[in-house]
């Protein structure tokens, strides 16, 4: 199969023709490798090639709904057995795993067909994708820029056309970033519907979910059916119900009329880019097209607290990251980039009560948004409050970089995340994407939709935020959208540069 009908279809379509007969697994695979090799070494996008052990399952018998299709797993908490996860990390890149993670076990038992393992940053606790240990990934679209993150490597390999759709996860906005920045359909899952297992019961308070980012609404849909097929008997409480007709099914659907809340503005009170407007104002006029009621919402909640109450959460889980790594590998001090290690510093100054306090805030947003959704179906935001930022354009300044340093040598760093510079680094790097994690620390499903694009061709998605369980209507809407403004056949320029 050559490259150009390869990339025609998305992974539902690949399966139906390795279930008919007119193509085998085998052939697909190599196919997914060849454009891998032409691809990739532009845009590093993989870390870890499997093309043996996938050449071997491909020649298998597979059963499952995707059976035979090419896959990619992101390095970071979808764990391979027999393979390391890297998470970005120097001193990961060894050690194995001892069993598969609950969801690529799911996958596996689909059909689908790994071949490879995609970057991400350290631990995943950037937007973008710049690891020190394997580089930066590149954006296919315009390889000045950014991926996103911290999915970054999956996405970049599904705008390329290396596979229709890859493994990723989301714990303040990875899924949504990357899918925003490569013009692809990212659903981030409800907290609890998608198993954390074996390893885990949850991520960072349930906050940070496995899921995929796709070119299609359909093989988002059909892969959230694999990942929900049953409940995971390890997790914290009881997973909702799936609906009994199937996520793929209802997606089929057009949703009834809906009313929808959006807003433009950042919830931080930076600067945000024409283009981003542009984006909601676009999908607002198109929605009302398609018989939906939208007017301007606020959701009520301070979301600069809100985005400080998270990285309170994410520093103080980074902090006992690495101890834990640094206990199971000997990892030195500097197997850690200085970014992981100033981020955790501010995780440990915190005091026990104040992390309690800071977590209990987290439950009244949960019930803000509740009842801004008694109104509302949806919230409506752009999902990037700029097109994808250039690579290295988030580099910790120079003087923080020194002032880091000296603080680490002389166990002050702690001192340092309390000072003004800090502040004004966390507020600069969330400045380009500061409406994503809402969804996470509330655990509501949000989707990100790649309905505009700037003149210059970079993608810019569009957010949905819907109510607990609200998973079909986000996937029927985004469905309703591709129909009405199709994207699936838009491809980078890659081939024309190489």
């Amino acid at each position: 199969m050559d490259y150009a009908e390869y990339r025609a279809h998305d992974a539902v379509g690949l399966a139906a023709l390795v279930a008919t007969g007119q193509v085998t697994a085998a052939e697909l695979l190599e196919s997914a490798i060849a454009r891998a090799e032409a691809v990739n070494p532009a845009l590093n996008a993989i870390v870890t090639s499997m093309h043996e052990s996938a050449r071997r399952q491909a020649t298998r018998t597979l059963s499952g709904p995707f059976a035979g299709v090419p896959f990619l797993i992101k390095d970071l908490l979808q764990d391979y057995a027999g393979l390391p996860t890297g998470s970005g990390n120097r001193a990961l890149r060894s050690p194995p795993a001892t069993e598969h993670a609950e969801v690529v076990r799911r996958w596996l038992d689909a059909g689908l067909v790994i071949f490879g393992k995609t970057n991400t940053p350290e631990f995943g606790a950037k937007g973008i994708t710049e690891p020190e240990a394997g580089g930066p990934t590149f954006n296919p679209w315009d390889r000045s820029r950014t991926p996103g993150g911290s999915s970054g490597g999956s996405a970049a390999a599904v705008a390329a056309g290396i596979v229709p759709t890859a493994g990723a996860n989301d714990g303040g906005g990875s899924i949504r970033i990357p899918a925003a920045c490569c013009g692809l359909v990212g659903l981030k899952p409800g907290r609890g519907i998608v198993p954390a297992g074996p390893q885990a019961a949850e991520h960072l308070h349930g906050a940070a979910v496995n899921g995929v980012v796709s070119r299609s609404v359909r093989d988002t849909a059909a892969l959230l059916d694999v990942l929900t097929a049953a409940p995971d008997p390890g997790g914290p409480y009881p997973a909702p119900a799936r609906p009994e007709a199937g996520y793929a099914e209802l997606a089929r659907h057009a949703p009834r009329r809906l009313r929808i809340g959006f807003a433009t503005d950042s919830p931080l009170g930076t600067p945000i880019s024409s283009h981003a407007v542009a984006a909601v104002e676009e999908t607002v006029k198109l929605l009302e097209e398609l018989g939906h009621t939208l007017e301007p919402a606020r959701t009520g909640i301070d979301e600069r607290q809100l985005a400080f109450d998270f990285l309170a959460v994410w520093s103080a889980s980074l902090a006992a990251t690495i101890d834990e790594v640094r206990a199971a590998t000997g990892a030195r001090r500097s197997d850690f980039e200085l970014d992981t290690h100033l981020i955790a510093a501010a995780g440990r100054i915190q005091r026990a009560n104040d992390y309690i306090t800071t977590h209990n805030r987290w439950n009244t947003y949960n019930r803000r948004l509740a009842t801004f959704h008694q109104d509302y179906d949806l919230l409506l935001t752009p999902t990037l409050a700029r097109p994808p930022i250039r690579i290295g354009e988030l580099d910790t300044p120079p003087m923080l970089r020194v002032l880091g340093r000296l603080a680490l040598s002389l166990g002050l760093a702690g001192r340092l995340a309390s000072t003004k510079q800090w502040k004004e680094a966390v507020i600069a790097n969330l400045e380009p994407v500061p409406f994503t994690q809402l969804a996470n620390i509330t655990g509501r499903p949000a989707i990100s939709v790649p309905t505009y694009r700037t003149p210059e061709g970079l993608p810019l998605g569009v957010q949905f935020v819907g109510p607990l369980g609200s998973e079909a209507l986000l996937l029927s809407l985004a469905a309703q959208l591709e129909d009405a403004r199709p994207w699936a056949h838009l491809e980078p320029p890659l081939d024309d540069d190489q």
